[in-house]
């Protein structure tokens, strides 16, 4: 065994092992030996060293510490699940066993470029890592400005906006009805459905939805925290009828009250799956419940901000989804008057067709 022994500049004696011999040769450990020697003479401390190396922590000791420090003291319920999944799913097998110190953007970029299939999970996933290592320079676990997300190019992902048609509705309204009659679906399956449909509200904001957050006397829900803060939701006719038909259990605060006692219901994708399968609606998620409540906006002429205002979005560009929808009323209007402005320059002679041509496109 090669063994090199040294003092270091405080005076510590130290003894660490080169190799084998017969592994390495004499000119080997020698060679490796003077390496080290020459790291004493500037001060440095080759066992420390490699002690801190082999106890520095690792990527799964970060998404450990990542989770009890910061997703589950800062996030909602929401936002810690897809964490999890992610981490369980794509982080910890591939760069789990990695020193946090020690992952390069290459490895970084190597996970992204394996989840390509799915452009915009793997965007999820590079977001969260952007973070942990945000976080990990924070904890000075690795150096400043050294986040190997940096510089990796989140792929394209095309936003995928689905409303439902009246005649949708009334097909999907129909499926609810039945269910409430055959009891073949949860009672609050199909309130919360509802709420969605008629508040425009976010899934986590009706299925968290307390009934002490229930201001009926006003006609809303105050929402104490959503995703985008303190919220008012206000409530129309229909969704006050949905809530005044919720039982009401004794101590329970939930209004969309789950299996367990005491607790909301967590599950409302399985029941959505067979609800939409009956109504033909098979491509609907349940978000786009909450963007067919914004299409019905803009169909009514409501301002962008309105809408804006009524979904709690903080960014106009948010919002500015749904600006497409209003393109065919403007260009119906555009029609209108250029037909009245020509009819108008041609005095009588046209009068009968412009009339017809305006009642055709009313």
């Amino acid at each position: 065994m090669y063994v090199l022994q040294y003092r270091t500049k405080e005076g510590v004696s130290r003894r660490k092992t080169i190799g084998r011999h017969g592994v390495l040769t004499v000119e080997q450990a020698r060679h490796v030996a003077q390496q080290w020697l020459a790291q004493v003479g500037q001060g440095g401390d080759p066992l420390a060293e490699h002690r801190a190396i082999q106890q520095a922590p690792t990527v799964a000791a970060l998404a450990e510490r990542y989770m009890a420090e910061h997703a589950r003291v800062k996030k909602k319920a929401g936002s810690i699940r897809p964490d999890e999944y992610n981490l369980r799913c794509h982080v910890l097998p591939t760069l789990g066993t990695k020193k946090v110190a020690a992952v390069t953007r290459a490895d970084v970029a190597h996970l992204h470029h394996a989840m390509r299939d799915t452009p915009g999970a793997a965007n999820r996933v590079l977001a969260l890592l952007s973070k942990m290592f945000t976080l990990a320079e924070q904890w000075e676990l690795r150096p400043e400005g050294s986040n190997p997300v940096r510089h990796i190019q989140r792929y394209r992902e095309r936003r995928f906006e689905r409303f439902l048609s009246a005649e949708e509705l009334a097909r999907l309204g129909e499926v609810l009805t039945e269910a409430e009659r055959t009891q073949t679906e949860y009672a609050s399956v199909l309130a919360a459905i509802r709420l969605l449909i008629f508040t425009g509200a976010r899934l986590s904001e009706i299925l968290e939805l307390r009934w002490e957050q229930v201001d009926f006397d006003h006609a809303c829900l105050r929402l104490s925290e959503s995703k985008t803060g303190t919220k008012i939701i206000y409530l129309s006719l229909p969704a006050l009828e949905v809530l005044y038909g919720i039982e009401r259990h004794e101590g329970h605060p939930y209004v969309i009250v789950g299996r367990e006692p005491c607790a909301h219901l967590v599950n409302l994708r399985k029941p959505w799956g067979r609800i939409r399968a009956k109504a033909g609606l098979s491509d609907v998620r349940l978000h786009d419940l909450r963007h067919s409540f914004a299409s019905v906006g803009v169909a009514l002429g409501l301002s962008l901000p309105i809408i804006g205002k009524m979904l709690g979005h903080t960014h106009v560009a948010t919002t500015q989804r749904y600006a497409h929808l209003a393109a065919d009323p403007v260009k119906d209007a555009v029609e209108k008057i250029g037909v009245t402005l020509a009819a108008a320059m041609h005095g009588n002679r046209q009068r009968e067709s412009v009339d017809a041509h305006i009642e055709h496109t009313l």
